[in-house]
């Protein structure tokens, strides 16, 4: 079974999340945005054992607490990141742009793909290629649990922006379309920031790219 905590930290209140599979307290962090010593200490408490961080793209505000958690661990946390998006990564997520200047943790091991199955235990996270926010945007689908870690490329009742490098508007609004658009209505949503929605509700409702 599939445990899901969010922590919304950092500059941009980016929505980072601790997964864990109950049976096997197997965790990864997605987009670990943000004072990672507090998603670690969190873990650590519930007797979770984080082993992966997975990045649904590289921007500073989701990689900037990498580090933190994987200084802490041993061996280190494999991470896993769009092969589009490593120059981004190499680039401290171009957070230097905004003033910041971050320490973008381990370097990622595992080149994300479409299809590609990550698994947490007996949970299996499906990888969707999503770029328009970024180059190398993904996404991780649950369809057992129903749910999709969406990242930056769509929130509730808007979208990511596309004005930073490396975004393109027609190909975000095509992500949408073709690999979120296309999940059970039911899905739920869990973006990096602001409050989760549903697939259903942003195909009726979102004025971007909702039905017309």
């Amino acid at each position: 079974m599939l445990e899901i905590m969010t922590f919304t930290l950092g500059p941009a209140q980016t929505n980072a999340y601790l997964v864990a599979d109950s049976d096997t307290r197997d965790a990864a962090v997605i987009d670990p945005s943000w004072d990672g010593e507090l998603i670690l200490s969190e873990a650590q408490k519930l007797g979770w054992r984080i082993a992966h961080l997975w990045y649904t793209h590289a921007h500073f505000d989701h990689i900037g607490g990498a580090a933190a958690i994987a200084d802490a661990l041993n061996p280190l946390p494999l991470v896993a990141l769009h092969p589009d998006d490593h120059v981004l990564w190499r680039a401290g997520g171009g957070g230097a742009i905004f003033g910041f200047d971050i320490d973008p943790g381990p370097e990622p091991t595992i080149d994300l793909l479409q299809g590609q199955v990550l698994r947490l235990g007996s949970v299996q996270f499906e990888v969707r290629y999503t770029p328009g926010h970024t180059r190398g945007h993904c996404v991780f689908y649950v369809p057992e649990q129903k749910v999709c870690f969406c990242g930056d490329l769509i929130f509730h009742n808007s979208v990511g922006r596309t004005d930073l490098p490396g975004g393109d508007w027609d190909t975000l609004v095509n992500s949408i379309k073709t690999q979120i658009f296309t999940l059970p209505d039911e899905t739920r949503l869990l973006s990096g920031h602001g409050p989760e929605t549903t697939v259903g509700e942003e195909k009726r409702f979102n004025p971007f790219v909702g039905e017309e």
